[in-house]
């Protein structure tokens, strides 16, 4: 048979009734960290009483849950679980210590000393006393808790097994917080997830801590792990322990909630929020499900073994087999999601169980199978977001670019609570944010004043080619009109007839300096000797450009401009522009007006010829001032100070695959330049020779020297 698709399941209408009152009760419209809380609480009244699945395979399986529920300050998690436990769980918490315990631990006490004399061959009410003066020496059953030890869990479970009833329950608030002191606990719950059972430790018995009697059983546990996720995944030693957790198993048994945001109802009015407080306070549902979970704590109900029908075992099956495929198609590198996803179908059939329990049903029907693999599979999404959140650099750099202002070491250090630890770890970490940055349209730059180093970010914008900047008038200086076009387009306005244009907008439409308003996304060269149209076409070929010619140009004389979109809208100061072109210069592989760099630069259009040509956006990073990547540039060009710009503009973009098509290209530059065979040949072979891994001269003979030479006698 085939399962129903995900979005056509549907969540457990009796839990998200109650979902829905918590979102409304809190003010929080993201329901999935409620859900989360809902479930663990009904698994959790199921486990008490002893619950268990009679799975296809005879098996018997207890009903418990573990999960880990993140969500942001505010979002209501205590608010939300002091409802529960307050008035929906509030009946059966009573009616389970006051009612069922006592009852339960009555009715095996007698039964554990029975065994135990037919065991040993002694007296039935001496050992009944020494039962139960073992079960009072075991103390109180805290069967909710917060915090503990191995041994103090293993003592619970003396208790719980003794009295035939109960379970475990693990409730930690602020689990960020409080990991590193219960790791030992946390690794104790990883062996008792499945059945319920924990190895014993050897321990010498002593007059004063003697073993009377070592109790064999299953005590189901429940783990609930909530908190918000930046105190857990901090960057450091909390965030590690969290992970070991994960690789040691507990990503396999845990559902996970992870809400980043607190989604208010912010579009509702006081009133709004008040008639629903009202209809809330009025709904009886509430109080019907605590009548309905206190008349279930009830010995009657203890040990109710569900069983799965047929039909229902095929849809966890079938739900099985697709979990370890899709399993199976992640890389060894995901070894936390391989595990979570292939296990899902263990921790949807136990939800399941306790689902039925809440709803009386002596077998788990295919609504209760359909709910638990609904929320099994948001808790997958969610685990898959938990491990693909931004990791600490990516933080840094969002936090750099978000807070439009230089900041310190010590402001980072004081604002991050991730970003401590050494200044090589800090430096580093910097590293990774600048890189991280460099891929997500993030730019961080760096500059000294006074000794003190102060970081500076912003969010770049891609250039939209729709949207290019330029402001035009008929005068020098004045009624400079500020537009945005489509690139396409723009030798309209660079043939235009005694038009004066610029890469730059100015306020009060006054073409000066101190008017330019930051933002540009096209860099203008105007070359008037040196190179020819065609040598510098060819040397552009792979940027996308305009060229048109300028009222100068000759055939003999080529004068002209080339108009570079450029892949990011920067914002750059007057004196960062001018560093940010002259940098564009040194790259340039032609010389060019140096005089161009000022943000208040013009250029005057000319009805000549113009051409258009395809290629990539100029990537501008390498060249904006400050940052790391204009740092490695600079280093570049003063390495290669001994080669001329086209050298250097050659060997820069040559890389595996291309060194062919790179020589052949200097070659028809050289050609394009009129140099005779013999210099082209001599240049071509002294510039293969600057490679990091040159051609073999026979290759370069045989295809670069054939093309020239052709090109050469067609002049």
């Amino acid at each position: 048979m085939a399962i129903k698709s995900f979005d056509q399941m549907e969540f457990h209408p009796a839990s998200e009734n109650l979902v829905k009152k918590l979102c409304v009760h809190v003010n929080n419209e993201d329901p999935s960290f409620f859900r989360m809380q809902v479930a663990f609480y009904l698994a959790m009244s199921a486990s008490a009483m002893r619950c268990s699945i009679k799975s296809a395979d005879g098996s018997t399986i207890p009903v418990n849950m573990y999960a880990v529920n993140l969500a942001p300050s505010g979002a209501g998690k205590g608010k939300s679980t002091t409802f529960i436990e307050e008035r929906v769980t509030d009946q059966f918490d009573s009616n389970f210590v006051n009612n069922v315990w006592p009852v339960m631990a009555e009715r095996n006490l007698p039964v554990l000393a029975n065994k135990i004399a037919a065991r040993n061959g002694t007296d039935p009410d001496r050992e009944h006393d020494k039962v139960q003066a073992e079960f009072a020496t075991l103390g109180a059953p805290l069967l909710i808790f917060d915090s503990g030890t191995a041994p103090a869990i293993k003592q619970l479970r003396d208790k719980l097994i003794m009295a035939d009833s109960g379970s475990a329950s693990l409730i930690v608030d602020e689990i960020g917080a409080n990991i590193a002191s219960n790791m030992e606990l946390y690794t104790a719950y990883l062996e008792l997830f499945d059945q319920g059972k924990i190895r014993k430790k050897l321990i010498k018995s002593t007059k004063d801590a003697s073993r009377y009697e070592e109790f064999k059983g299953k005590t189901p546990t429940n783990m609930l792990m909530f908190g918000v996720p930046i105190k857990l995944f901090d960057g450091g030693a909390t965030e590690d322990l969290f992970y070991s957790l994960l690789l040691q198993g507990m990503a396999r048994r845990c559902f996970f909630s992870y809400c980043r945001l607190h989604l208010r109802q912010s579009e509702k009015t006081p009133l709004d929020l008040y008639h629903e407080m009202i209809a809330q306070s009025q709904d009886q549902s509430i109080e019907l499900m605590s009548d309905w979970l206190g008349d279930l704590a009830d010995p009657v109900h203890m040990h109710k073994n569900i069983t799965i029908p047929k039909d229902v075992a095929l849809i966890f099956i079938e739900y099985r087999l697709n979990c370890e495929a899709q399993a199976d198609k992640l890389g060894e590198h995901d070894e936390m999601r391989k595990n979570e996803m292939s296990h899902r179908y263990f921790k949807s059939m136990k939800l399941a169980g306790a689902y039925a329990f809440y709803d009386g049903s002596p077998e788990v029907l295919e609504e209760h199978a359909y709910a638990a693999i609904k929320l099994a599979e948001d808790s997958g999404d969610a685990f898959k977001e938990m491990l693909s959140r931004d990791r600490s650099y990516a933080k840094l750099a969002k936090y750099i670019a978000d807070i439009e202002r230089p900041v310190t070491q010590a402001d980072l250090v004081e604002d991050l609570p991730f970003y401590k630890g050494t200044n090589s770890y800090r430096q580093e970490m910097l590293h990774l944010a600048t890189a991280y940055g460099y891929q997500n349209n993030i730019l961080i730059k760096k500059s000294y004043e006074d000794g003190i180093e102060f970081i500076r970010g912003e969010t770049l914008k891609r250039t939209d080619e729709d949207n290019i900047i330029v402001s035009y008038s008929t005068d020098m200086a004045t009624g400079y009109r500020s537009e945005r076009g489509k690139f396409t387009e723009l030798h309209k306005l660079t043939g235009a007839q005694g038009m004066h244009w610029c890469n730059h907008h100015f306020d009060l439409e006054h073409r000066k300096e101190d008017n330019a308003l930051s933002g540009f996304n096209i860099v203008v060269l105007d070359i008037d000797h040196g190179v020819n149209l065609s040598t510098a076409q060819l040397m552009l070929k792979d940027y996308k450009a305009l060229f048109y010619t300028t009222k100068r140009h000759t055939d003999s004389d080529n004068r002209f401009r080339v108009v570079l979109p450029i892949n990011y809208e920067l914002a750059l100061d007057a004196k960062d522009y001018k560093e940010f072109m002259n940098n564009v210069f040194n790259w340039l592989p032609f010389e060019v007006d140096v005089a161009t760099g000022q943000r208040a630069r013009k250029w005057l259009s000319n009805p000549g010829d113009h051409f258009y040509q395809d290629g990539d956006l100029l990537d501008v990073l390498p060249f904006i001032p400050k940052t790391s990547k204009n740092e490695e540039f600079k280093a570049t060009v003063l390495d290669q100070q001994g080669m001329d710009n086209l050298e250097r503009w050659i060997i820069n973009n040559t890389g595996d695959g291309n060194r062919n098509n790179m020589l052949l290209r200097f070659a028809m530059i050289l050609v394009d330049g009129n140099f005779a065979y013999d210099d082209v040949m001599q240049r071509v072979n002294s510039l293969n020779d600057k490679l990091p891994d040159s051609l073999l001269e026979e290759e370069i003979m045989t295809t670069v020297m054939v093309t020239a030479g052709k090109a050469i006698a067609a002049r």
